[in-house]
This record gives C-alpha cells, structure tokens and sequence, in this order.
C-alpha cells in the first residue's frame, strides 16, 4: 500500500456516502497524484496515513449513525418506547462521541501533513536544479497550493459540522426524551380509555331491557343502582364532539344530549342511534313550506342547459419563468396568458356564489331569526366550496363588462354583475329574488405573489336582506390561498374567520375557518362556529368543512369545564343531535377534464340571446379559450387589454386638458351601479341603479360602450 493513499481524492470524496463533501471532486484529483511520490518518504514513517486511509470508513459510519438518529426522530410516533429504546439512544449518543473525536483527529493529521508537503516542495524548489525541472518543480507546487487550499476548505467544513452535531446531539436527546414521555403518556390514556370502554359495554350488558323504559333510578337483578353507571358513561359518551374555540377559550366541547321526545325507546332504537347521523333541515318543520312550493320547478327547469363544455388542452408551460418577475406586485397588473385561466371571467366567479341559493329560498320562510341565522352562515360557507379544486385564474374583467344571470323563471330570481372600477379592480353584484330576498356586493380582489403562494384578499362587505321580516344580514369573505406556486401541486386553502351580522336584531355568528396544518390532527378544511343572540347567549353550535357539508346543533345548556393546557377554561355545550345545512353538490362526470366546474359553471358561458353587448359571454378570448383554441385566445387577450389601455389612456389626457382649462372633468361611471354610503358599515359602495332589466326587454344596449 502507497503511503500517499490517503492524499487521494476519491478516498476524501467517499468520506461521505450522504455527499456532504462530494464537491470536492475530479478537479483536485490532479494535486494529488502530482505531490504523491515526491512525499511518500516523509510520510511512510508515521501512522497518520493508516488513520487517514481508515478516516473515510469511520466517518461513513459516523454519517450511518446521524442519519439514524434524526430518523429515529422523525419516526419516533411510529414505533412504541420501552427502556431498551433508551438505552439504545444512549448507546447512539455515546458512538457518535467517539466518532466525532476521530474525526478530530483527521482533521488535525490533515493540516499537520498538509503543512510539511508544502515545506518539503518549497524546499525542492530552492534547489538548484536544470530549468526543465524547475518548471516541473514549480508545477507540482502550484498543484499542492491548490490541493492545501481544498483541504483547508475541507477542514473548515468538517470543523463546522463538528461544531455542528456537538451543539445539537443534547437537543436531540431531549427531543427524543419528550417523544418517549408523550408516547408513554398516549399508551396511559388508551389503556385508560379501553378500561372505561370495557366497563362501559359490561354495564350496558348487565342493564335489563326494562331499564331504559323506567323514569326512575333503575336497579339491576342483583337491586345495585345503574345511575352512577350511566353518569359515569355520560362522561364518555360516543356522541362528543369536539370544536376549535372561538375568541375566549382555545376551545370548546359539546357534549349531545338525549331528545327529550325519543327518551322512551327501546333497546335496540338506542344501539342503532349510536351513530350520530344529522338530521336534515330539509326535512324539519320548523321551516315550513307553503302549498305552492316551487321545489317542482326546480327539478323541471324550462330550458334544458348544457352538461359538458370542450376538455381542457394539455399546454406544458414553465410557471416560474413568468411569475418570477412578478414578486411583490398586485396580480391584476401583470400581464398572463390564458394558460392560466378557466374560461370563466371574474363576474361569472362572483355569480357562482348563488349555487346554493335555495338555502336563502329556505331562510324566507324561516319565523326564528336564530335558524334563520343558521342557514345564512352555511350560505356564506357553501360559496368555497367551489374553490376546492379550482387552481385556474378567472379572467379580470374589462371596465363596464357585465355579466346577467337570469333565472327567473327556473329558480326565481336574477343576477346582475358590472366591473365599476379597474385600479383597483372591483366588482358589483346585485341579486333580487322573487321567493323573498336580495343581496348585493361590492368587492375588491387584493391579490399579492410572495413567492412560494399566492394570497386573494376578497375586500367589501355582502349584504343580504329578507323582505316580510326586514332582517339584513352583513358579512365580509376570508382569504383564499394559492399554494405551491412554484413546485408541487398547486392547492388552495380558505383561512380567517367571518363575522354574520344581523342589524336589525343585533344577533351575531362567529365562523371560523382553520388553516390547513401539516401537524394538526383536525379535519381538514375544518369550519366552525357559534350562533349568539342579542345578548351574547350562544344558541347554535355549526360545524362542518367548507368543501363538503355543514350542521348546526341547538344548545340546550353550557357551562364552564376544565381548564386548557393554556389556563383557559373550556366551554362546554350541551347540544341536541345535529341537523344538516348543506351538503354540496357532486361534481359532473369528467370534471377534471372541464376545469373542475360545477354544473352552475358549466352553464355560466353558455351562449344566450338578448344580453347586453357588454355580457362576459360575448367576449371572445374567453370564448376561444373554452373551445380550446388557446394561441388564438392569447392573441385576442392581448388585443383587448391594449384597447383597454388605449381608452384609458385618452381618458387620462382628457382629465389633464381640463385641469390645464380649469374645467370639472368627470371619470368613468358605470352604467348600472352607482356609487353611495353604506348605511351599516359607513363605507362608500357601489349600489344597483336600476334601469338593466327594462332595457333588456326593450332590447335597447344603446348606451353600452363597446368594450370588445
């Protein structure tokens, strides 16, 4: 064996089999060989090359037992800790010591030996040699430097790694410590939790069948009380349920309580309600329904509308290309080609937010303001539910493009939309309907790229108001968030809370929806909330996931329970059994293909006579891009937002010139909205004026700018 061998630089370049040190590579290799034989005699006399040859197998082995402890870290829930588990940490700990300080040492035989090469070839080059050997001499000492400075980058790496694993093997220990003491902890409260499961089940065996039936205490055949059994299940009861808190406590439990009016039932009517299905408010009475109903005409709609659109093209496109220029700035400013955008513009987003109407249909009919309230917030949670798949970008409206969605005569109502206003973007909406509601919005998008997601900010407030009882409900929209911008999936996540309004009974509703979490254990897309009423009295609990359902429980007593990991106190409500809100709907048959659409979306495009020259249907880089025609669509999208900036631009030199006259010049107005102070947030909004309807049935859009 060659006593330079351990100056080799595959053998540095396998100290590593994780490849922390896999950048020094083939290009140092020729120092190496160059100082190999002209140092073998002053090296050949120490033990330092044997212990550098051995230092690559010591430090793989070094890196095997690092990677194994920050696995066994991250897998620590996995498998369960006994006292060998600890002792084998220890054992771990200790061989990485010993391993460190071997390493150490490499590190110092490496400089100590780096310096005498260096010495030895200054010496040769002191000689007096023939010029062919002087060059050659000063070559090899080129090399050496070279080779001197990658060792002593290299040593300076494995001096901070050193540094490194010292400072953090304690806090791995008591990571480690804590992750054996929580999962002791966990297997204490299962066995815990069994034994009470098994009492539980042996005291529901033991109870006679006569039992349940009994208004006083009942007695088993050998005359011992159940009333300490049952209230000790009472305390484990299946149908607990659990919520996140509200504003005062990190949380609130609701505990549901027996029906009153299913008290006297049998044994098996008890075994089979275990299950905690909700009822349904579709199929309550309190809610009522007149004889003339009009749940015939929505299941007969008098036009038949379209079920599929063209699937979406498989166009490759590097995101980051684009939107890397684009950091920190408003999103409506930048210029995006339809790849990615839904054939749908941002009016007819807006619209979608009726899907669910007949929830406003049902709250008419509803006497108490309290259920009324109910179904108002699960309204206002059922327009996200859309969002779940629907990654794509609406397009951004031109200035005075609107958008009608008449569906009078199917489900009773229309809908208006008009863009008021460009910089910033903003929206107004306006819906009447004939079965005893109207609401209407103005809405702002507040969109901002940080890098890595995207965040909408939806500003303005929705008002809705029902007409025989005047109650006017105000709510504002969460943030939407866009993830994975730039790697992975893209995913969109609602966040924030919404507070419900009612202004003329000053009752109130607190939603809250929860942030997705890698590490928590709630469910995702979780929503809860808290109905209260003019004194602040909790009435109904909701809960349910903005993408697939919402209940509502009636709280029939609360109290304080124990207090939280944080010193708060929990809340405890006592609810009866759940009722279902709303449940959204599934989606049609190849909705991957169709952008994820909804069936209302489907049919938000499709092509309709009579509507205002302005409508969001009649533009045509949309429509080209829903048929699939995408070059072209761009080409077209392009077009319009430069005669947008045109018209925007002789606006502008028009304000200047009547300033420079000393003349009033007024802005862009819009044509069915105008702009007044909200009587119940003190905000300026842009409210409907009228006039829309009338010209459609007179088929009079002459005074419609021609913005396509």
């Amino acid at each position: 064996m060659k006593s330079g061998a351990c100056w080799e630089p595959a053998a540095v370049r396998s100290f590593c089999s994780s490849g922390c040190l896999s950048r020094f590579g083939h290009g140092q290799a020729g120092g190496g060989r160059g100082g190999r034989d002209d140092t073998s005699s002053s090296l050949s006399h120490t033990p330092a090359p044997l212990a550098l040859v051995r230092a690559p197998a010591r430090s793989s082995s070094f890196c095997h037992l690092l990677n194994l402890t920050c696995l066994r870290d991250d897998s620590a829930d996995e498998e369960p800790t006994s006292q060998s588990d600890h002792s084998e940490i220890q054992g771990t700990l200790k061989t990485l010591a010993s391993k460190l300080d071997d390493l150490s040492t490499c590190n110092e035989l490496i400089a100590k030996h780096g310096a005498a090469l260096q010495r030895s070839l200054s010496e040769l080059e002191t000689l007096r040699v023939p010029l062919e050997g002087g060059e050659k001499i000063k070559a090899v000492n080129e090399r050496a430097t070279l080779f001197r400075i990658t060792s002593n980058a290299m040593i300076n790496a494995c001096r901070d790694f050193l540094e490194l694993a010292e400072s953090h093997s304690r806090r791995w220990q008591r990571v480690l410590q804590h992750e054996r003491e929580q999962r002791t902890h966990l297997e204490e409260t299962i066995e815990q939790l069994a034994k009470q499961h098994n009492s539980l089940e042996r005291a529901w065996r033991e109870a006679p069948a006569h039992a349940v039936n009994t208004p006083d205490t009942p007695t088993t055949d050998t005359g011992v009380s159940e009333r300490p059994r049952k209230e000790e299940a009472s305390d484990e009861d299946e149908d607990t349920e659990y919520f996140d808190a509200m504003e005062d406590s990190p949380a609130f439990i609701t505990v549901t309580a027996t029906d009153p009016s299913q008290h006297r039932r049998s044994q098996s009517n008890l075994s089979g309600a275990s299950g905690g299905q909700p009822s349904d408010w579709n199929q309550d009475d309190n809610c009522s329904v007149s004889s003339n109903d009009f749940s015939g005409k929505e299941l007969q709609p008098r036009r038949k509308r379209r079920s599929r659109i063209s699937e979406k093209p498989n166009y490759s496109l590097n995101l980051w290309s684009i939107m890397k220029n684009c950091i920190g700035k408003e999103l409506s400013k930048i210029p995006m080609p339809v790849n990615f955008n839904e054939p749908l513009s941002m009016l007819q987003r807006l619209t979608e937010d009726l899907e669910y109407h007949e929830l406003l249909d049902k709250a008419a009919r509803c006497e108490n303001s309290l259920e009324q309230m109910c179904l108002v917030a699960a309204f206002s949670v059922s327009s996200y539910s859309t969002t779940v798949h629907r990654t794509a970008k609406p397009f951004n409206p031109l200035l005075g493009e609107t958008y009608e969605l008449d569906r009078l005569e199917e489900f009773g109502y229309r809908s208006l939309c008009e863009q008021v206003s460009h910089h910033p973007p903003a929206a107004a909406h306006h819906v009447v309907s004939q079965r005893g509601w109207s609401l209407w919005q103005e809405i702002t998008i507040a969109s901002k790229f940080r890098g890595k997601y995207l965040s909408i900010m939806p500003l303005g407030a929705i008002h809705l108001q029902f007409h025989a009882s005047g109650n006017h409900y105000v709510w504002r929209k969460v943030t939407s968030t866009v993830h994975n911008i730039i790697v992975g999936k893209l995913w969109i996540d609602q966040s924030g809370d919404i507070d419900i309004v009612n202004h003329r009974t000053k009752e109130t509703c607190q939603l809250k929806f929860s942030p997705y979490s890698y590490f928590s254990r709630e469910v995702p897309r979780k929503v809860t909330g808290v109905v209260m009423d003019s004194d602040g009295q909790a009435n109904y609990i909701l809960s349910g996931t903005w993408d697939e359902k919402m209940e509502s429980a009636k709280i029939v007593q609360s109290s304080r329970g124990s207090s939280s990991s944080e010193g708060k106190q929990k809340t405890v409500y006592q609810t009866l059994s759940p009722k279902l809100l709303w449940k959204k709907y599934p989606l049609p048959e190849n909705a991957e293909n169709m952008y994820y659409f909804s069936s209302l979306a489907l049919t938000l495009n499709e092509e309709e006579d009579g509507v205002s020259i302005t409508d969001s249907r009649l533009r045509p880089d949309q429509r080209l891009m829903e048929a699939g025609r995408w070059d072209e669509a761009n080409a077209e999208k392009q077009r319009l937002e430069e005669k947008q900036r045109a018209v925007r631009r002789r606006r502008e030199a028009e304000a200047s010139r009547a300033i420079d006259e000393g003349e009033d010049f007024e802005g862009y107005k819009p044509l069915w909205f105008h702009q007044t102070t909200d009587e119940m947030t003190g905000e300026n909004i842009f409210v409907y004026k009228g006039g829309y309807w009338e010209a459609k049935d007179r088929q009079d859009w002459s005074m419609c700018p021609e913005i396509f």
